[in-house]
């Protein structure tokens, strides 16, 4: 007899489908949130028989559990962990521990593609085209390379994950990766993820009205509450707001803080360590401790929404030869433009003495001391058409 714990997300319940499909009915599979997996490890240290054998997927156990799970281990023999988070390497201390954050081809794993090979490699499974490619998709969702590689068949699954309870979505995964040659989307599917699609565009576009601003440590963070489609809602708001190193997305009634970027340089699985919590470089999460609450609702809930950029200018566009206006809250006025090779910065018509290597750099000084923003074409031209008759 098998018990897979696995994670309540895509990759976590990827895990539970291939259990199934390799064990069938010799598999009892329980997700579980980050906080009540050691409750299960319990249960199961204390309750199942001895001889059942224990997949632990895509989370890690807290100290007194390893202790816990490695006396088990040196007893009975019959545990193993599968992980892909930074944060779970120290597991690989253990003989049933194996945390691999990338392959020797350089390739991000996740739960599911390390289940997956376990499960072949020992002959539980026999690989198929169509396991194979739900694999894959869950991985490139789960590590983000979805975006980079514009496969939007991974978004699409994650979505359709959401749709329907996880009992739906299993049975539905299940049967298909029996019994096709690949795998696909049926039409129905194909309907109610263009529909999805529409109400999260509308979401994110609410949100980008919401977020604010602040420094927390090192790093520049924007902030906002959210309780859907966190992994979008972050991805999209670090790329309209690109001057800050992070989004932190505030679930309040779950008392959870989801940590997104898009930047190479910010690992926000060491920021969610600050709160206990952990996951990857680019997508993290914690909970909502008394100091994670101060700092990023009582600290911040004064502060106004950032203003964002100009969208359908024709002349106050960025990295303008004659340069690039913006505008704060308290009205004044950045004109942004190169000079001798740097890139300098006026404020209404003062210029400051930092000068800048490239507009990117200029521009996120602006944004992240003065939180100024693009302003449209028409403050632009009476901006010039000022400056022309000052000169006159």
């Amino acid at each position: 007899m098998y018990k897979l714990l696995s994670h309540n997300d895509l990759d976590g319940v990827g895990c539970g489908i291939l259990a199934k499909l390799a064990f069938g009915k010799d598999v009892k599979v329980r997700y579980n949130s980050i906080s009540s997996l050691n409750r299960e490890i319990e249960f199961f240290l204390e309750n199942d028989p001895p001889e059942t054998c224990l997949i632990i997927t895509d989370l890690s156990p807290n100290e007194q559990n390893e202790r816990r799970l490695n006396e088990h281990f040196t007893e009975h023999g019959n545990i193993q962990l599968l992980d892909h988070h930074k944060t779970a390497l120290h597991l690989n201390d253990y003989e049933w521990g194996y945390v691999l954050v990338e392959d020797a081809g350089g390739k991000l794993t996740s739960a599911t593609s390390l289940l997956y090979e376990y499960l072949v490699s020992n002959q539980y499974l026999k690989p198929t085209d169509a396991i194979s490619e739900f694999v894959e998709l869950v991985r490139q969702y789960d590590t983000w390379e979805w975006e980079k590689n514009e496969n939007h068949k991974a978004h699409s699954l994650n979505s359709l994950f959401y749709l329907v309870s996880i009992d739906e979505f299993e049975e539905m995964m299940i049967e298909r990766l029996a019994s096709s040659d690949h795998f696909d989307f049926d039409e129905f599917e194909k309907r109610l993820l263009n529909m999805e699609e529409d109400k999260i565009e509308r979401y994110i576009n609410r949100k980008k009205r919401e977020i604010v601003q602040a420094q927390v440590g090192k790093f520049f963070a924007g902030i906002v509450y959210a309780e859907s489609y966190h992994s979008e809602v972050g991805n999209e708001l670090g790329k309209e707001y690109a001057h800050l190193d992070y989004i932190a997305i505030l679930n309040v009634g779950g008392k959870r803080i989801s940590y997104r970027t898009i930047h190479d340089h910010v690992d926000v699985s060491e920021v969610a360590g600050t709160y206990g919590g952990g996951g990857h470089q680019k997508a993290s999460g914690s909970s909502m401790n008394e100091e994670a609450f101060k700092q990023f609702v009582l600290d911040t809930f004064h502060l106004e929404p950032l203003q964002a950029d100009a969208k359908r200018n024709r002349y106050n566009l960025k990295e303008s030869t004659f340069g690039s206006l913006y505008r704060n809250r308290g009205d004044d006025l950045f004109l942004l433009y190169p000079e001798n090779g740097k890139w300098v910065i006026e404020q209404n018509k003062k210029t400051l003495s930092e000068t800048f290597i490239s507009f990117a750099e200029g521009e996120k000084y602006l944004k992240r001391n003065y939180e100024a923003w693009l302003v449209k074409d028409d403050l632009f031209v009476e901006y010039l058409m000022n400056e022309v008759k000052g000169k006159e």
